[in-house]
């Protein structure tokens, strides 16, 4: 198998690499009887019947200079191109807004240092140089970046504030899907209850690890699934009250330090609409 470095890489975030039928970790040394197991990338990470997104979407500049633009991403659009995806997607529409994107990172991914889901809105940043990249990227591998999400889960979360520390794979069941599995990578999740509603709680999270669905299938594992969040297991009848299309999860607030001035950054992104209803009818105990 011919591969680049940076192709690899992207296989073992994405849980792609097995060793003796275990996910890979970046560090492992491969031995002479190992049995090495290469998944492809999953065609997306867009769920079936997922909402419908406009084309002609505008992506929201939240901050941009010479080495990295700041989007608030909304829902509905992929952070790239991929088999099985055929909607919008963040790099293909910042380029026709004539931003220009590093040309680091596998092909279809230049510039990506980071992914949302595409069901999930908000704080995204993507790098425009190289060395925004490599730097952009060791910070995200090293966990030093800050990551604030906001979720609206069914029911109450006992205890109201905690951590959810559970290892994540692939559902053995769904190519699209994952799940809390032995001998998945440790994954760590923050949270706290901010407010609570007739049917659900609002919750602030913060990431400590960066896996694929980490939030939405941690939250499903505990029985505390995001409102709206049919693939892992929403009430879809309180959805449909609320009028929601897709998980009710918004990735607030970013913090990082800047590539080129060592600056420390931070952004906010507003909930977008679609959010806002939702919460404003469950806060008027309307369903």
């Amino acid at each position: 198998m011919k591969i680049s470095r940076t192709s690899a890489s992207e296989l073992i975030d994405a849980n792609c690499v097995h060793v003796n039928s275990r996910e890979a970790a970046r560090s492992y040394r491969v031995s002479f009887a190992d049995k090495i197991k290469v998944s492809e990338l999953p065609a997306s990470d867009a769920e079936p019947e997922l909402l419908a997104a406009d084309y002609e979407i505008e992506i929201p500049i939240l901050y941009e200079d010479q080495d990295l633009v700041v989007i608030n991403k909304p829902a509905g659009v992929a952070a790239h191109s991929s088999v099985g995806w055929s909607g919008p997607n963040v790099i293909s529409r910042l380029t026709q807004q004539g931003q220009r994107i590093s040309t680091s990172g596998a092909a279809e991914r230049q510039g990506i240092v980071q992914r949302l889901d595409v069901g999930t809105s908000g704080v995204m940043i993507i790098a425009k140089s190289e060395i925004a990249y490599s730097h952009l990227k060791q910070q995200f591998r090293d966990r030093t970046v800050k990551k604030i999400y906001l979720a609206i889960v069914q029911g109450y979360p006992d205890p109201a504030n905690g951590t959810i520390d559970a290892p994540i794979g692939r559902h053995p069941g769904a190519d699209y899907r994952f799940a809390v599995v032995a001998g998945g990578r440790p994954s760590i999740t923050h949270y706290d209850t901010l407010e609570m509603y007739r049917y659900a709680s609002l919750l602030r999270i913060e990431l400590e690890t960066g896996r694929t669905h980490q939030i939405r299938v941690h939250l499903a594992a505990v029985r505390h699934p995001c409102v709206g969040d049919l693939t892992y297991g929403a009430d879809p009848t309180l959805a449909d009250k609320l009028n929601l299309k897709r998980q009710w999860l918004h990735a607030a607030e970013l913090g990082f330090i800047h590539p080129s001035s060592g600056e420390k950054m931070y952004f906010k992104a507003e909930l977008p609409q679609d959010l806002v209803h939702a919460q404003e009818l469950l806060s008027d105990v309307l369903v």
